[in-house]
């Protein structure tokens, strides 16, 4: 059975009631009582004007989680509303580039288990010489993969279908077939000294998962952190049973394209954008002809991982708990704390000066697959004269400050994420959203390099869960 609820005891008094699932030892709260934190929760999800297709959000405050809620539908009938399902808390959302995070659990057992090191040339695991080849003389290693230091980046693409029968060779070697210009290497940037986020280094890294183990990558995660933690989702839907299939959030947009240019309608009906399998089941992909640790980027390592906000609780409390999962050392307590430690921060300078792309300020500081939230936060005159952005980037989290920490954030195919925890307070906040009705680009944010409606969801948990505010 599923540690997801293996019993369930309800202690219920006029003011709290609390539903204990003893998953795998740890107790989640829910406090039926917060009915502040529902509503201005359900008042974000329905704001008329700025609407999500569905919610799902944790909070976690000294340890256990004391808020857990969904909003909205899972799945959306544009003909029939009778036929809407609602979001619930076995509801599995594609968490885009939090996958990064999860496949970065991967990485860290096999480090343990010495089928990798961090400071390895990458290419004695891929059979062939990785260089950029304007500095052939400086190998690139797993250290820099993970941290975004590698170099590489993602504007020769970062995804193969089995059926094209890549290797990921041809796109990263000179004398590749699908080399082209090379767009695939920053140029003038030497691999170690620039941080550049990106989605390609992890297919490189599944490839390599691949090549060590000699597993196929999704079922390789399944091993090494899926059953070990008995966590529903994965990397690939067409292995999950039914009913995880029909607990899977079809993520949505209002948004249709004509010419190549969107169009936003947010009085017009809900577009699906990815995982509608409400006709058709997710189908096995065609992998016979597929040699594994050729191409990596087939189940998605940077961005295509299924999970519920419960079962990122259940990691994020893996971590904060030093990799003990229950009664199970998922991870040694020093490869989370190496994980988790700094390996890039911005130097606070720009233009040539700079050591890394912070992207609007979003990026302050990395460790190994996880952001560091620093609390920055910044005036930008250009940004805030700019129609649709507000007047500060940087990576606060919430509107009165104060909150650090480790995480990652998602956002892809209208689905935007964020896991947010702090080991030492044991405080956390995870939100999942099913895509916007509107172009959240057009609305100013407050405080951050977030959109708006990211920053209303953090600083509600933060107020009204963690900070207990009503």
């Amino acid at each position: 059975m599923n540690a997801r609820i293996t019993n369930i005891s309800r202690i219920c008094t006029v003011a709290l009631c609390f539903v204990a699932f003893m998953t795998a030892g740890v107790v989640i709260a829910s406090d039926s009582s917060n009915t502040k934190l529902d509503t201005e929760l359900a008042s974000i999800v329905n704001d008329p004007a700025h609407p999500l297709a569905s919610l799902s959000v944790v909070a976690v405050r000294h340890g256990k989680i004391v808020y857990h809620q969904q909003f909205g539908n899972r799945f959306i009938d544009p003909l029939n509303a009778a036929n809407n399902k609602p979001a619930n808390n076995a509801t599995l959302y594609r968490i885009a580039s939090i996958s990064k995070l999860v496949t970065t659990l991967g990485v860290m057992k096999l480090l343990e288990e010495g089928k990798l090191k961090l400071d390895q040339d990458v290419s004695d695991y891929l059979g062939y010489k990785l260089r950029h080849p304007e500095f052939p003389d400086t190998p690139i290693t797993l250290r820099m993969l993970l941290s975004h230091r590698s170099s590489l980046r993602d504007d020769a693409g970062y995804y193969w279908e089995a059926k094209l029968g890549v290797d990921l060779k041809d796109v990263l070697v000179p004398d590749g077939k699908l080399y082209g210009t090379g767009a695939a290497w920053t140029k003038n940037i030497k691999p170690g000294t620039y941080f550049e986020y990106a989605n390609f280094p992890w297919g490189v890294i599944g490839t390599i998962m691949e090549r060590v183990t000699g597993e196929r990558f999704d079922r390789l995660m399944q091993r090494l952190i899926f059953e070990p933690m008995q966590l529903h989702g994965g990397f690939n839907p067409a292995d999950f049973p039914a009913a995880e299939v029909a607990d899977i959030a079809t993520l949505y947009r209002k948004r249709t394209e004509v010419d190549g240019k969107e169009i936003w309608n947010t009085s017009g009906p809900w577009v699906a954008q990815v995982d509608d399998y409400s006709k058709t089941a997710p189908q096995p992909r065609a992998l016979s002809d597929y040699v594994i640790g050729t191409n990596g980027t087939l189940f998605g390592p940077q961005g295509s991982c299924r999970l519920s906000a419960e079962g990122l609780a259940q990691i994020m409390f893996m971590l904060m708990n030093h990799g003990k999962h229950g009664s199970k050392q998922i991870l040694a307590k020093k490869t989370v704390a190496l994980m988790l430690s700094e390996q890039w921060r911005h130097n606070r300078q720009s233009g040539a000066r700079s050591n890394g792309d912070t992207y609007k300020g979003e990026f302050q500081a990395w460790g190994l697959g996880t952001q560091i939230f620093r609390d920055m936060q910044e005036l930008d005159k250009a940004q805030c004269s700019a129609q649709g952005h507000g007047c500060f980037k940087g990576d606060r989290l919430v509107e009165a400050g104060g909150v650090t920490g480790f995480g990652h954030f998602g956002d892809a195919w209208g689905l935007t994420s964020a896991i947010v925890f702090n080991p030492k307070t044991r405080d956390g906040m995870i939100f999942l959203s099913g895509g916007p009705g509107f172009n959240p680009e057009t609305v100013k944010s407050k405080y951050s390099s977030m959109f708006r409606y990211e920053e209303q969801i953090l600083t509600a948990l933060d107020r009204y869960a963690i900070k207990n505010k009503r």
